[in-house]
């Protein structure tokens, strides 16, 4: 039994000798933040990864008075996926986001599933300048360039909706820095001007420019880009933003966004937007105008579709509680020009909202109530009026 023994344990030795060592591959990092990131172990690359739904239950009456209902809506609204981070070099920051829900496709004006929102390459030239090549949103009105998942209400403005500039494939430029308090953003971009994901351009190009002035100072946490003074400032902001686009030969009804036109145009877009901020308090204004020569298209068998020219004005005001409640205003105008007038009517909305947020802008419940008034400047059909009720779940990472 003593010689078994001794043998089986040289043996054991040898064998283990004998076996070559196996190689042990680095874990990556992990890291919970703002989404899930992940991080190779020689740093040389950084995937973040992020999610968000936005679920909602909505009802449109027939009118002021008739309280019947016209129009249910029970959809999920958005739902995304975005993915960002650096390669090789923090440098070279990336931007992925692609969109699942039909609304959030423009399925109904291309024809087609549109599932890519961006796919933004961004060269880090120092920490005041940056250049980036893809599709991603301009440097439009400032409730554009606000994240849907950050705003107070359940959608943005009907101003917006009309008058934005939204998603473009080209070149931007971003730049910014400060003079002492004064802290202003200057950005501008040289893109298609189709929108995003159209395969066949024209000669024509767009072209866009905007500048933001913040002279009391930065906000806390970026809070000039979400909506409501969640962060309560202790000291006054403001932020005043002006854009400028000119998008030539255009083949879209909004430019960048809509049903194609039957023939091309050119289109202007002027905004103007200002924010201010402080202690719960805020306040959001935006004025934008759209102009065309000839905005009005016609195809053989005399179909018509138009280009929105006309001028929008919207006013949006709020108080967050410490207890997380917010209550939140806003007023909304679009009126089309003289060109129009015949084509599309007038529409005002006066909106009432109540918002609980949970965890921030990433969960939160949001539940507003709509007046609106359509009226038709040259009184060639009825006005007509109507109650909007909607309630909103948002969730995200």
């Amino acid at each position: 039994m003593k010689f078994s023994g001794l043998t089986l344990a040289a043996l054991l030795v040898l064998s283990v000798q004998l076996v070559p060592a196996q190689t042990i591959t680095p874990s990556p990092y992990f890291s919970f933040g703002k989404g899930l990131g992940i991080i190779s172990p020689d740093s040389l690359y950084l995937l973040n990864i992020r999610f968000r739904m936005q679920n909602r239950a909505a009802f449109r009456t027939e009118s002021a008075s008739n309280l019947s209902i016209d129009q249910v809506e029970a959809r999920v609204r958005r739902l995304r996926l975005r993915f960002d981070g650096y390669i090789y070099n923090p440098k070279f920051y990336y931007l992925i986001q692609l969109s699942f829900s039909r609304s959030d496709m423009d399925f109904d004006d291309t024809g087609f599933p549109n599932v890519i929102r961006d796919a933004m390459i961004i060269y880090s030239v120092n920490e005041h300048f940056s250049v980036g090549l893809g599709q991603t949103k301009l440097p439009g009105n400032r409730q554009r360039v606000t994240s849907s998942g950050d705003l107070q209400l359940a959608d943005r403005s009907l101003v917006n909706s009309i008058f934005n500039i939204d998603r473009d494939f080209g070149v931007q430029l971003y730049y910014n820095n400060h003079a002492g308090k004064l802290y202003y953003v200057l950005r501008a971009a040289i893109s298609s001007g189709e929108g995003r994901n159209i395969t066949a351009s024209d000669r024509g190009l767009s072209y866009t420019g905007r500048v933001e002035l913040l002279p009391l100072g930065a906000f806390t946490n970026g809070g000039d880009y979400f909506e409501g003074d969640i962060l309560r400032e202790p000291k006054p902001k403001l932020s005043i933003g002006l854009t400028a686009s000119q998008n030539n030969n255009t083949t879209r009804t909004g430019g960048q966004l809509g049903k194609f036109l039957y023939a091309p145009r050119d289109m202007n877009t002027l905004m103007a937007d200002l924010l201010f901020k402080f202690k719960g308090w805020a306040l959001a204004c935006e004025w934008l105008e759209r102009s065309a020569n000839n905005a009005v298209t016609t195809n053989a068998d005399g179909d018509v579709r138009f280009i929105y020219t006309g001028f929008g004005q919207n006013y949006q005001g709020s108080y967050y509680f410490a207890n997380h409640y917010e209550i939140v205003g806003r007023y909304s105008r679009v009126a089309p020009f003289k060109q129009i007038q015949l084509l599309d009517d007038q529409t005002q909305q006066f909106t009432m909202g109540l918002n609980k947020y949970i965890r921030g802008h990433r969960v939160k419940l949001q539940g507003d109530i709509t007046f609106e008034q359509n009226k038709w400047l040259q009184q060639t059909n009825p006005s007509s009026n109507n109650w909007q009720v909607r309630f909103q779940i948002e969730a995200g990472i």
